[in-house]
């Protein structure tokens, strides 16, 4: 743990900053990729040129790096903090482990209903039904703790924004712009979180 305190400042902007930027730049490369007309997981789907990088730059890395950022969220609740700040960061771990397996279990872009495709699903809803209740829980927790609430409104809006983006949006816009407001705001608090909680 005091190997990961020492990369708490930056750590999950790295997290943040690889995933933007392997979205941009794959996105880029892809001829007749749309960014706001494609799904993101579209650059790692199987097929696609350079599908692999994308899994494990865009996916994989910084679903691990939020893995790491968890961990140091739950090493700093305290012993009498409420159980909702627990089992908020316990949910938060198991997004980040979704977040990553969304580029170990690649879409199918030939075919959606393939059990390939079935399988990214299945990753991209358990990364989104652990994040929106895990930061909301969180949020909550550290309303109750006297030097949390800049952290919880960090939570609360992050969770409020990622449910939006995920599971309401895109029955009044195009489902590729709401899917990105959902991994904007994730990753913009990926980035944040940790050095919030450290002030």
């Amino acid at each position: 743990m005091q190997t990961l305190q020492r990369y708490d400042p930056w750590a999950g902007a790295v997290g943040a900053g690889l995933f933007i930027l392997a979205v941009i730049g794959f996105g880029a490369a892809l001829p007749g990729y749309l960014p706001l007309g494609h799904p993101v997981a579209l650059l790692g789907a199987l097929g696609v040129p350079h599908a692999l990088a994308f899994n494990v730059l865009g996916f994989v890395v910084p679903g691990l790096i939020a893995v790491a950022v968890a961990l140091r969220l739950l090493a700093r609740v305290p012993r009498t903090a409420p159980w909702s700040l627990r089992v908020g960061g316990q949910m938060l771990l198991l997004s980040g482990l979704a977040f990553a397996a969304m580029g170990l279990l690649p879409l199918d872009a030939s075919d959606i209903e393939s059990r390939a495709s079935q399988y990214h699903a299945s990753a991209w809803m358990v990364w989104v039904l652990a994040f929106v209740p895990g930061a909301v829980l969180s949020g909550l927790g550290e309303r109750g703790l006297s030097a949390g609430r800049r952290l919880a409104a960090v939570h609360l809006a992050a969770g409020v924004l990622v449910g939006l983006g995920a599971l309401v949006l895109q029955m009044v816009m195009p489902a590729p712009l709401a899917q990105r407001l959902a991994f904007v705001t994730w990753a913009v608090w990926l980035a944040v979180v940790l050095p919030v909680a450290r002030r």
